[in-house]
């Protein structure tokens, strides 16, 4: 293919081949058109010129009178396309025949079946005599058939059309031309001496009022930014190079001291990363929380408190559990990829959420002082898996703290982009992704160069953290620039907080109740069917010396059980064999005995719909599994109060 190295060549190019174009559709047309009504001409002249023959010859055929027939085929003279006529008997032999002068054509002896055929140049033509319904004949015509002599006229002329219109065009475009590119070579030469010479005191002239001329001010403007800037930076370069010239004796007394420690440093990463080389980013996360705290635990050059004490086990023990939770999420990674994981979804407070990550990401910065920044305070509450979510959290924070700068910053935002969605987003300030590796970034096992690199990992992290985003019907995405960072963000749903069973003129004690230490004061009745569930529970309130449990494992029987022993809170699963928890809740406000007893539900149920349909029934308290201790000692010390206020005052803390 040729090469256009200039605009105007461009511009050449471009008109002559629409032109071509242009033409080579309209002639071809025009041409297919002509073509196309002279073969109809054509026939329809044949099928008119048989259709007289055979009227003409009937009269002949039916007196089997052939000189009669050959005056009338005789009568083709006249027209000098026809090159040859005969007429043939029922039977289809030769009856009468016509030639035209000079034709040496041999005239059929039978006629053929069949009405127009195309022979060469010829078209023949056989259409059959019928008289009264019978056949009595059949007219044969020889056409001359001048379709490819006319389509080459038509090709001749249209080739002479088209070399005239190119070179017209060709002309006007080379003439003309000039108006578009003029300017363009004027900034061009002066681009290029500008390139050439390093003055950027050059300037392009203005030609246009038009597009032209407004690039050529915006790039005489360009010119005169440069130009200052250069001056700047040459000022600035001087001043610099009198700095480096005073503290290049001070660099040179310190170089030996900073080479020995770059030597340790990478003899401590090389150590380190052999020693890691094994586990992946998600499982060093919560280690280095339980690491981190159990060295300053038993350092004896660290003294602790007993409330440090306490806060650090706290944060080891919840870091222990989100290792094992981990461990078994990357076992699940099958049912992710699968798309059969199981979802727990729930209101899930941000801010709570956001203090446990943090307590477990902060350690990972330390070492090399990168500051981790969070917000005060958020208030949204998300509808999400908690686990699936801190799992997400946790591995955009930590892939942030492993691939920044020393000494960089994390930064969590949070921004509400509409009423019922916010957006999360994780920036840090380290080397940033250039398009070709964010084009790879969630292919699974794919480090994105970094698999020979000190920071270990899997490359599955990011696959799953998409996955589960999008399993909780959020989205994800990635925002980056090389030198500057990376910002990764996540966009998920917002929810209320679960209402309260409680009317708006109710009044509770606020804080928990102080437990009686002497004797049990109050009995709870537990209506659940899972073993495990009624362990935990039972558990929880050996606790309480102010409180007695009972245990039903169905509905029916925690109905008897709650009119025979006049519990004071009665603790009821949905899920129940043979009858419901909202079944047995009807049964027990519909039995006088029993129908003060609050009923506090405690279920799996755990979806907005299913927390609203529960307070519509008439629940007290909606408590959702898996169980907060806290919140779940709060509600039953809460609920106690409301009803002995309400024994104490019967018509003060009725509900309306």
């Amino acid at each position: 293919m040729i090469a256009l190295r200039s605009i105007r060549q461009k511009l050449v190019a471009v008109v002559l081949l629409a032109t071509f174009a242009a033409l080579l559709v309209s002639v071809g047309a025009l041409i297919a058109y002509d073509l196309r009504n002279y073969h109809r001409s054509l026939l329809g002249d044949m099928r008119t010129q048989a259709e007289l023959l055979g009227r003409m010859t009937s009269a002949a055929l039916a007196f089997d009178d052939p000189r009669l027939a050959s005056d009338n085929l005789a009568l083709l003279r006249i027209r000098s396309s026809m090159r040859a006529g005969a007429i043939y008997g029922a039977s289809g032999t030769l009856f009468a025949s016509y030639l035209a002068p000079g034709e040496k054509y041999v005239v059929p002896a039978i006629a053929r079946s069949g009405q127009v055929t195309i022979e060469g140049n010829d078209m023949l033509l056989y259409q059959p005599v019928i008289e009264n319904g019978e056949l009595i004949g059949t007219v044969f015509l020889r056409a001359e058939y001048a379709l490819v002599s006319r389509a080459l006229d038509y090709l001749l002329v249209a080739g002479m059309v088209m070399m005239l219109a190119l070179l017209i065009a060709y002309l006007l475009t080379r003439r003309l031309g000039r108006i578009l590119t003029t300017p363009i070579s004027s900034i061009t030469e002066v681009a290029r001496e500008v390139v050439t010479t390093r003055d950027y005191s050059r300037r392009a002239s203005r030609m246009s009022d038009d597009e032209a001329g407004e690039l050529v001010d915006s790039f005489n403007a360009m010119l005169t930014e440069i130009e200052g800037r250069t001056g700047d930076v040459m000022r600035l370069n001087e001043e610099l190079e009198e700095r480096v010239h005073e503290r290049t004796m001070q660099l040179e007394l310190t170089n030996n001291e900073l080479e020995l420690a770059v030597e340790a440093a990478k003899s401590a990463n090389a150590a380190k990363s052999a020693f890691l080389s094994s586990m992946s980013h998600e499982l060093r996360t919560p280690l280095n929380a339980i690491l981190g705290f159990a060295q300053i635990l038993t350092s004896e050059s660290l003294p602790t408190t007993l409330p440090q004490k306490k806060e650090f086990a706290s944060h080891i023990l919840k870091s222990g559990r989100h290792l094992l939770t981990l461990i078994n999420e990357i076992l699940d990674l099958a049912k992710v990829e699968s798309g059969t994981v199981t979802l727990s979804m729930e209101p899930v407070a941000l801010d709570d959420m956001l203090g446990e990550c943090r307590g477990m990401i902060e350690p990972m910065g330390g070492p090399r002082k990168i500051r981790m920044l969070f917000p005060d305070t958020t208030g949204a509450v998300l509808l999400a898996d908690r686990t699936r979510l801190k799992q997400v959290l946790l591995n955009l924070m930590s892939n942030a703290v492993k691939y920044n700068r020393d000494m960089g910053a994390v930064v969590f935002d949070c921004n509400f982009v509409s009423p019922d969605r916010v957006r999360l987003s994780v920036r840090d300030t380290g080397h940033g992704l250039s398009n070709e590796q964010l084009g790879s970034l969630f292919q699974p096992f794919n480090r994105l160069g970094q698999e020979n690199g000190t920071e270990e990992g899997t490359g599955i992290g990011l696959v799953v953290t998409r996955r589960l985003v999008e399993l909780m019907g959020g989205t994800i995405g990635v925002s980056s620039s090389v030198g500057v960072g990376t910002v990764f963000w996540i966009e998920l749903a917002l929810i209320e907080p679960a209402p309260s069973a409680l009317g708006p003129g109710t009044v509770l004690a606020l804080g928990r109740r102080e437990p009686v230490e002497a004797a049990i004061t109050h009995t709870l009745l537990y209506v659940e069917d899972n073993p495990a569930n009624l362990k935990l529970v039972q558990e929880i309130v050996n606790f309480r010396a102010d409180l007695r449990l009972l245990a039903a494992p169905d509905g029916h029987l925690g109905i008897e059980m709650a009119r025979a022993h006049q519990p004071d809170l009665i603790l009821m699963d949905l899920n129940l064999p043979g009858m419901s928890g909202t079944d047995a809740l009807r049964e027990l406000r519909l039995d006088p005995r029993t129908a003060h007893i609050p009923v506090l539900a405690l279920t799996a149920n755990a979806m907005p719909r299913d927390v609203e349909r529960g307070m519509e029934v008439g629940f007290i308290r909606y408590l959702t599994k898996p169980i907060n201790i806290d919140e779940f000692n709060a509600a039953i010390d809460s609920t106690l109060a409301y009803a002995d206020q309400r024994r104490a005052h019967p018509t003060a803390g009725r509900q309306k």
